[in-house]
């Protein structure tokens, strides 16, 4: 297998018509950051990118993508050539049942109403795809029971490591965050640069290439 390693970065959009869409502000600085880490670990890279302001280093191969299901259909296309994913996308996680073709015209003080339907997962798709001798790092976003909503997240998606964070990391240039083994154990914390964050992962992730069981210090 390749030493090739793809990172999901950024938001998605979900249009609701052809001017509105659910969205937030993932900036992608954090997919940024592991890319340029991996390219310095001498992995080869692909960022497969929700629509970010910010650019992905030149030594990258960079998918862009729009929606979550665009994300989704490029990563499973990527994934067998990859020893590993790191998912620091955001993902929305709903879409607008039915999208409107024409632009929502506001009718005076009438209320509207959107239904919502539940995207695909795409960790937990890339966890059940996973073989052997690939390996996962999804991103956890948390406002409360952090650790607890954190590992629960890590099991269900079949992931090797999960970085919690809160939401003082979006657009930022730092950020704190807590890396989580499959055992539920926080395994090391950081509280700096993206920069720095990034470099810590990647050489974590160089661990779990050599060994899965091998200890993390």
């Amino acid at each position: 297998m390749s030493k090739r390693i793809l990172i999901t970065s950024g938001p998605t959009r979900e249009y609701l018509d052809p001017v509105r869409y659910l969205s937030n502000a993932s900036s992608g600085r954090m997919g940024a950051a592991l890319a340029q880490a991996a390219i310095d670990a001498s992995y080869q890279v692909t960022v497969v990118s929700g629509p970010v302001a910010i650019e992905y280093p030149g030594a990258a191969d960079v998918v862009e993508v729009e929606s979550t299901q665009e994300m989704l259909s490029a990563v499973l296309k990527l994934w067998p050539d990859c020893v590993g994913i790191i998912a620091a996308a955001a993902p929305s996680d709903f879409r607008a049942g039915q999208r409107s073709e024409s632009k929502i015209k506001r009718t005076g003080k009438q209320e509207l109403t959107v239904t919502l339907v539940p995207n695909p997962d795409i960790l937990a798709t890339v966890g059940d795809r996973k073989q052997p001798r690939q390996w996962s790092i999804g991103f956890a976003l948390e406002t409360e029971n952090g650790i607890e909503n954190a590992a629960g997240k890590l099991k269900k998606k079949n992931c090797d490591l999960v970085v919690l964070n809160d939401p003082s990391a979006i657009n930022a240039d730092a950020s704190q965050v807590r890396i989580i083994d499959g055992s539920g154990e926080v395994v090391k914390v950081m509280d700096g640069s993206k920069a720095d964050t990034a470099e810590a992962i990647i050489e974590i992730a160089a661990r779990l290439r050599r060994s899965s069981r091998l200890p993390l210090d």
